[in-house]
């Protein structure tokens, strides 16, 4: 075997504080490198040492393959782990890793060139007897010619990036007319993505599950498989939850799922770790998709319910070890499901969001893994994908897997940015996710929703943000800090503050009583009293009326977050008096959601639009973002072109509303 002692780790966020994590219980040293806006993330203390790459965007670090080289050349790595995403799947830098005297810890460049190609792959598995559906490239320049390239596979159908994954570069049509602005979209994203804006389509299955099965496999021919892996809960084609095993497939299907995987890597002479996934059309029915020449983001799944840590497997690979295991030593223990937590707004489309992180504190739970990639303080960067860490929860069942990580979800305390954490917990709570029922199409037909928080939650978060921002002056005040807080010689009226919430204003009012204890209003509600409050950095405890709450709270200037049970509010608080005259105020103006790129503007000056036409396409965190004009209107101005830099909340369209008359 080839000795592994300082293994770079190309890559970043929470993928390489996990394979850190690996390395160094096998005595390897790591190596990081990190982008300017990356620099305090946890990742970067999580190896042994780590390279500064200069500069800011994908292309300008975690995508230059001489800057990645430099840097082990720089700290005598000897080996280079690429985590997944980024250059993982690159055969050119994998082959640039092996030139320079490296140990490449992933599959031969001519593996990961056979199985990048999309097209090329499903040939390939169509000739080894794997099962695939029918397909087109898409060559053509014009609408007719894309639609009678359509019509070999006919409606509805699914248009693939030919070079790339994740999401990426898809689209579902489902007629002859919306076929071109598919095919250029797709192309687009899929070029801004993998530098390849080649696309093909095949049917779209609508009822389907995606399933998939882990391979490991060594250069001395050994081949097993890790049995499979469900991630259908989608959005935007990204998966959000993943488990293992499957709860569609039984255990004769499961032999027929193994066999093709193996097939699938025996037939390209596959070494190291890799995933082949499938379209599951119903019970024993099913087709390729794709290879995965890398590890898979829901990895950890397949290792809480084998025991074998992949990692592992993938560096022993590396090193010219065998698999430590044979197939038939493998077996499936309990049942684990993965969420994956995204900085965005489920109610918005899910639209990433990017700011800095103000507390991030997950529950401690025995069964539960957490890889995550922030912590308090960290900025989430508008430049990256919006994953900020994975929650996995094992058990003997499916559903007690499901409850374990639901409740851990929602005792997580994460505030200063929007996230699907409360959403995640509602879908794994739904009765359909709970019976099995999980199709690509799931979250489209039950639009699983977190229940809203009751009158009583609503009502303890505000007292609890007035009572805590009241300790917060105490404590900061300069004299008479034993005088409690709002304390008056002779009291003519209560201390107020006021908030906003979810488009309402709501005004606190409170009253220190002799015995320690206050009176509290929200609104024109009678008084309430509250009792025994403990307050203290980040969390506030009191008995209000006779009933106990607890709530965590983070205050960022004028903005709160109190989270009470597994609803957290963002608070607004509004100034006691007027703003002064003045500022600019745009009627109708669309504002940026996120910082990003112009990719499009779709409308004219004085063009009348509807609440649903799509004014102009934005690009950010990897991804193509339509903005609707979301009133009825003419377009009086527009301040942005193609190719602008945009801020979250700058002004890019002014929409005069009009109510819709002609």
């Amino acid at each position: 075997m080839r000795a592994i002692t300082r293994l770079l780790i190309a890559n970043r966020g929470e993928i390489v504080s996990r394979i850190a994590r690996t390395a160094r219980a096998m005595g390897i040293e790591t190596v990081g490198v990190y982008s300017d806006p990356d620099a305090a993330l946890p990742f970067v203390r999580d190896v042994d040492r780590a390279v500064p790459l200069g500069g800011t965007t994908s292309a300008e670090t975690y995508l230059d393959i001489e800057k990645i080289l430099a840097a082990a050349r720089r700290t005598g790595a000897d080996a280079v782990h690429p985590g997944f995403g980024f250059l993982a799947e690159n055969p050119v830098f994998a082959q640039a890793v092996m030139d320079a005297g490296l140990i490449w810890v992933g599959p031969r460049p001519d593996a990961i060139r056979a199985m990048g190609d999309k097209v090329e792959a499903l040939a390939r598995m169509e000739q080894a007897g794997v099962p695939v559906l029918p397909r087109v490239e898409f060559r053509g320049t014009t609408a007719e010619e894309l639609r009678a390239e359509a019509a070999v596979v006919g409606y509805p159908l699914m248009v693939k990036a030919a070079g790339g994954g994740g999401g990426k570069g898809m689209r579902v049509v489902t007629s002859p007319e919306e076929l071109p602005d598919a095919v250029e979209s797709a192309r687009r994203e899929a070029a801004s993505a993998f530098a390849d804006d080649r696309v093909f389509g095949e049917p779209y299955v609508a009822e389907a599950r995606h399933i998939e099965v882990q391979v490991l496999a060594d250069e001395h021919g050994n081949v097993v498989a890790l049995f499979e892996r469900e991630c259908s809960i989608q959005r935007r084609h990204q998966k959000i939850i993943e488990e293992a095993p499957s709860p569609a497939v039984t255990a004769e299907e499961r032999e027929r799922l193994v066999e093709a995987a193996v097939t699938a890597a025996r037939s390209i002479g596959y070494v190291n770790a890799g995933t082949v996934e499938f379209l599951w059309a119903g019970p024993g029915r099913f087709s390729f998709m794709e290879m995965n020449t890398r590890l898979q983001v829901e990895h950890p799944v397949t290792e809480m319910v084998t025991g074998v840590d992949l990692v592992r497997e993938q560096l022993r690979i590396a090193a010219g070890g065998r698999i430590g295991f044979a197939q038939e030593q493998l077996r499936i223990e309990g049942h684990a499901i993965e969420a994956r937590l995204y900085a965005e707004d489920p109610a918005q489309d899910f639209l990433p969001q990017a700011g800095r992180v103000l507390r991030f504190r997950p529950p401690s739970v025995p069964g539960l893994r957490i890889d995550g990639g922030i912590e308090s303080g960290s900025e989430v960067s508008p430049h990256y994908d919006p994953m900020i860490a994975k929650f996995i929860a094992h058990a003997p069942t499916r559903a007690e897997a499901a409850a374990k990580l639901a409740l851990a979800l929602e005792r997580t305390v994460l505030f200063g940015l929007k996230t699907n954490r409360e959403y995640l917990a509602a879908l794994l709570r739904h009765p359909a996710f709970l019976a099995g029922e999980t199709t690509t199409r799931f979250i489209l037909l039950h639009r699983p929703s977190p229940p809203e928080p009751s009158e009583e939650e609503r009502d303890a978060a505000l007292i609890a943000a007035a009572l805590a921002g009241q300790w917060e002056r105490r404590r900061s005040a300069r004299v008479q800090r034993t005088i409690p807080p709002g304390w008056r010689n002779n009291p003519s009226q209560p201390q107020f503050v006021r908030y906003r919430w979810a488009e309402a204003e709501y005004e606190v009012r409170y009253e220190r009583r002799r015995d320690g204890s206050f009176q509290t209003w929200v609104g024109e509600a009678p008084a309430r009293t509250v009792e025994g409050l403990e307050c203290g950095e980040g969390a506030v405890s009191f008995v209000l009326d006779g009933v106990h709450w607890r709530a965590e709270w983070a205050r960022d200037g004028g903005r709160w977050w109190v989270q009470v049970g597994p609803h957290a509010f963002a608070l607004e608080e509004l100034p006691r008096f007027p703003a002064p005259a003045g500022a600019e105020e745009v009627v109708g103006g669309l504002q940026a959601p996120m910082p990003g790129k112009v990719v499009s503007v779709l409308v004219n000056v004085g063009q009348r639009v509807a609440p649903t036409d799509v004014v102009a396409v934005l690009e950010a965190m990897k991804m193509e973002h339509r903005l609707y004009a979301g009133t009825a209107g003419i377009v009086r101005d527009i301040r942005v072109q193609p190719g602008d830099q945009v801020n979250a909340g700058d002004v890019l369209i002014v929409v005069e509303p009009d109510g819709g008359v002609e």
